[in-house]
């Protein structure tokens, strides 16, 4: 009975330290899609502006 008692008390103690490591890496992925989102939202606004860009390397040569 004992045998069995510290069975089930070690895969209790592998299957509560794996969930932490789950939990773990799910907000490091939360973390890390919200970081994704604010960049997309960034470069949608980028996107949205106007083009005003005068400088000469954008402007064609008087030939053509």
């Amino acid at each position: 009975m004992a045998e069995a008692l510290q069975r089930l008390e070690e895969k209790i103690a592998y299957l509560e330290r794996h969930v932490g490591e789950q939990d773990k890496a799910m907000l490091e992925m939360a973390m890390q899609l919200d970081r994704l989102r604010q960049e997309l939202v960034t470069v949608r606004d980028r996107m949205a502006e106007p083009k005003t860009d005068t400088s000469p390397v954008s402007e064609k040569p008087p030939h053509y």
